[in-house]
């Protein structure tokens, strides 16, 4: 179940129009449910973001194991920003089409995908990049994770702009270096430092891995659903061996419930990522605030109306 916070203004009657032609601003209780601040945020008229939150909130109550796809998906849209080129993010939803859908590290997304299209349905005003960030940061707090804050105004491209193969994470590159570097390589890349790199992995205490998709297989807590810092905490004080199996290179616990991928691993392995790792296990309000921020920059890297000194008609903050 989702926390009363969660729940709190967001209703039609949350908005108010402001004399701006086409711009609608969220009332303070509908702002803070949906950004986890009193910012207010102005968004085109023509989509109530209350009543989209609350179709994702149908399909969490549904099924709460949707939650950690759906902030899968997210990520993977979002996680393809390259500040270098400013290229590819959420601005452009390009996992629309075959080829960005059919990367490897986008296995199993399209149930994300297409449950969401029943509230594109309702919603046909709303672009793909808004509905799949939004989805992402309010299943998010729904599973007891922090607020995110969130605006609107990404926009759907076309299949050119689909970006290469190969700017998410892998889960090992064959040797402990091999693998810290690599992801100090793809999350660099982003623009994001150690400290962003540690708040955002702890995102794995939800979900698990699929031997079907990525042929990695178990869930790394015992509370897949639950958004909390257990996932440090079992990095840190539960004993990890390599899974003898035929599937890949993995770390299991002792009971062999438990997994850890390579890429989880290094976050130990790496003095300066374990640093962020050992404040986290004991800090769960101090990675709330982190993540929230890392996971916000996320969404909105690469979103041209989000850039300094651009305006978009409809659109502040």
């Amino acid at each position: 179940m989702s926390t009363s916070a969660s729940h709190a203004g967001f209703t039609g009657s949350s908005r108010v129009f402001a004399q701006t032609v086409g711009v609608v601003v969220l009332g303070a209780a509908g702002v803070s449910a949906l950004s986890g601040r009193g910012a207010p945020v102005y968004a085109d008229t023509s989509v109530d973001y209350g009543k989209v939150k609350e179709a994702i909130e149908k399909i969490l109550d549904d099924d709460d194991n949707m939650g950690p796809t759906l902030v899968r998906l997210a990520w993977h849209a979002s996680g393809t920003y390259d500040v270098s080129s400013k290229t590819g993010g959420s601005d452009g939803a390009t996992m629309r089409f075959k080829a960005e859908a059919g990367h490897a590290a986008n296995a199993g997304l399209g149930i994300a995908r297409d449950k969401l299209e029943e509230v594109k349905k309702q919603f046909p005003q709303i672009t793909y990049g808004d509905l799949w960030t939004l989805a992402g940061a309010y299943s998010i707090e729904y599973m007891g994770g922090p607020s995110i804050a969130w605006r609107p105004g990404r926009v759907d491209k076309d299949e050119s702009f689909t970006t290469p193969d190969g700017r998410l994470p892998d889960a090992d590159k064959g040797s402990v270096p091999a693998t810290i570097q690599h992801l100090r390589d793809i999350f660099y890349r982003q623009g994001f430092n150690d400290q962003e790199i540690v708040a955002l992995s702890g995102a794995h205490a939800l979900g698990r891995c699929y031997s079907t998709r990525s042929g990695y297989d178990g869930p790394w807590t015992r509370a897949p659903t639950t958004f909390s810092n257990e996932f440090y905490r079992e990095l840190l004080e539960n004993a990890w061996t390599v899974k003898q199996w035929d599937g890949p290179f993995q770390f299991e616990d002792p009971t062999g419930d438990l997994m850890m991928l390579p890429s989880d691993m290094a976050m130990i392995w790496d003095k300066e990522f374990r640093k962020w790792v050992e404040i986290y296990a004991k800090d769960e309000e101090k990675w709330f605030t982190d993540f929230s921020a890392a996971f916000k920059k996320l969404e909105e890297n690469g979103v041209k109306a989000f850039e300094k000194g651009e305006k978009k008609k409809g659109m502040f903050w």
